[in-house]
């Protein structure tokens, strides 16, 4: 600056000499008193030089004066860069969403914190406070706005509100709003800047915690916690129990505070289980133990009593859980049911012994009588009413053996839960049924269509195969209906590895909205049938299952029965 001054009043004091020597020599031209023209020319040189002077001091002060201006809007443009810098660093640290509000002009600006937290890109962004407001949850704006206002009204320097607020892909974040209010000299709001921080993650575990707080304070189990920590041999001090623990153990929350569960340690508790469980403290690890424990009156109780390990975020222990259940009832059960299984095992032994002495028993007096009646049968009867006593004494003694028959299949099937199996050719063995029957279909004759094409072989029980196949076509013929002719059909199909066998026929039927949960159980009958004894559906079920099948019945009274068979191939 000093450099540029001089540099101006030399080139002024030149141009100027110059001008003076240019005059000086012009006057020479037109006058002859040389003494006079030279000292006007020596005057004006030093007029010259004196101005030039003056000229440099104004031109050095008024530098100096624009020097002092410019240094203090250097130092002020610094200041306002430093701010800046800080406050986007601020910014950046905090993750906040910084907002300024000139109130009066209602005009908004937003930091980059509107896109990196909200995804808000910037024309999507508006720049007024309506924009602001909109993307405020429905359920919190009225709330929010309302002090909001009364803020602005109050004048009060300071606010702060958490309302949840709009991202660009219409979930909400729950935010934590502070603002700071600035106020023109006459106390009017002019402008308001606010930072809006995101605590969503804050929030949703605000809202876990109440969650488990409300599961431990409802919890029937008891619950306590102690501190990570404790004396050699003893277990951590309690610094929190829930309600269930002060019913089970009838100490109040403010007694056992501070105190070891320890204190609940009786003459007759398991000191092996204590010992145990120390072990378990000592060694940071889980534990289970029971053991009795004694209530504030000294009464005892059984419970089961467990330890369990809470780590913080740098995987240190913090705190030990304990859950607490009294078991005297559980145990009793316990007890209770092993009783009744030993009870009922012991009579179902029983009832098998006794199956097989009666029909061990009833098998011989069965062969006389019948061999009796065989022998009645060779010789002439005259008198009618004895020979119709005689027929249903002959017909009972054949029922009765057939019943006991039936008897010793199901304690068979019962008491061989695995049979041998063996590859059978399908078509004999529905041949073979249809060979046994034949005196029946001749007497119904149905129409029988068996398709089998898909099927050829079944990995089975023979016997047992061949006793459901007998007992599902006579119950079709033995329940046909009178009003048309009755059909029966039978397929074989393979789906994946199983084996589907289809019986249905068009007889009577089954309601099986009265009946489904009986339909496969013993002596159940659902017909008015003379021969009927209530077992083949269950024989049958029995049978099927034992092979490792399944049977499942669908049937509409005077429409029809089907009945499905699987079994894996």
């Amino acid at each position: 600056m000093k450099n540029q001054s001089n540099q101006i009043a030399i080139i002024y004091i030149l141009i100027l000499m110059f001008i003076s020597i240019i005059y000086y020599k012009s006057l020479q031209n037109y006058t002859f008193d040389s003494s006079h023209q030279y000292l006007y020319f020596i005057k004006d040189i030093l007029f010259v030089l004196f101005s030039g002077t003056i000229l440099k001091f104004i031109l050095t002060q008024n530098n100096t004066k624009s020097f002092a201006i410019y240094q203090k809007l250097k130092d002020t443009n610094q200041e306002i860069k430093e701010s800046n810098d800080k406050y986007d660093i601020v910014a950046k640290a905090t993750s906040d969403t910084i907002w300024d509000w000139k109130i009066q002009e209602d005009s908004f600006n937003w930091n980059k914190g509107i896109n990196n937290i909200f995804g808000y890109t910037e024309n999507q962004i508006g720049d007024n406070s309506n924009w602001w407001f909109d993307k405020i949850h429905p359920e919190d704006s009225i709330k929010m706005s309302v002090k909001l206002y009364s803020f602005l009204e109050q004048k009060t320097e300071k606010w702060q509100d958490e309302y949840r607020f709009k991202c660009a892909d219409n979930t909400y974040k729950y935010v934590l709003d502070k603002g700071f209010l600035l106020k023109d000299e006459n106390g009017k709001a002019i402008r308001m800047i606010g930072a809006i921080q995101d605590i969503t993650k804050q929030k949703e575990e605000e809202q876990r915690l109440k969650l488990l707080e409300t599961v431990i304070t409802q919890s029937k189990d008891s619950i306590i916690i102690t501190e990570a920590q404790s004396s050699e041999g003893t277990i951590p001090k309690i610094i929190y129990s829930n309600p269930a623990f002060s019913i089970m153990s009838g100490y109040h929350f403010n007694e056992i505070i501070g105190k070891s569960p320890s204190i609940f340690i009786g003459p007759n508790s398991d000191m092996e289980e204590h010992k145990k469980l120390i072990k378990a403290i000592n060694d940071k690890k889980e534990c289970q133990i029971e053991t009795i424990s004694y209530t504030k009156k000294n009464e005892q109780y059984l419970v089961r009593f467990s330890m369990i390990p809470v780590y913080n975020s740098e995987n240190e222990l913090s705190h030990w859980i304990s859950i607490q259940r009294d078991i005297f009832q559980e145990k009793k059960q316990e007890k209770e049911k092993e009783k009744l299984i030993i009870e009922l095992i012991q009579k179902n032994k029983d009832l098998k012994q006794f199956s097989y002495i009666t029909s061990h028993n009833l098998r011989a007096p069965l062969s006389n009588l019948t061999g009796l009646l065989n022998l009645i049968e060779d010789i002439p009867i005259e008198n009618l009413e004895l020979k119709e006593i005689l027929n249903g004494f002959n017909k009972s003694t054949h029922l009765l053996n057939e019943t006991i028959n039936d008897l010793v299949k199901v304690i068979v099937i019962k008491e061989n839960s695995s049979l041998q199996k063996e590859a059978i050719q399908l078509e004999e063995i529905f041949a073979k049924v249809i060979n046994q029957l034949s005196f029946q279909i001749e007497l119904s004759k149905p129409t029988i269509n068996i398709n089998l094409k898909k099927v050829a072989v079944l990995n089975s029980n023979k016997a047992y195969l061949e006793s459901i196949i007998l007992n599902l076509i006579t119950n079709s013929l033995k329940f046909k209906s009178e009003n048309r002719k009755l059909e029966i059909n039978i397929t074989a199909s393979k789906i994946g590895s199983s084996v589907i066998i289809i019986f249905s026929d068009n007889g009577i039927g089954i309601d099986l909205k009265r009946n489904r949960d009986k339909v496969f159980g013993l002596y159940q009958k659902f017909h008015k049938y003379p021969d009927s004894k209530g077992l083949g559906l269950y024989l049958v079920k029995s049978q099927v299952e034992t092979m490792g099948g399944t049977i499942n019945i669908d049937s509409e009274v005077n429409k029809g029965t089907t009945f499905t068979l699987t079994f894996k191939s």
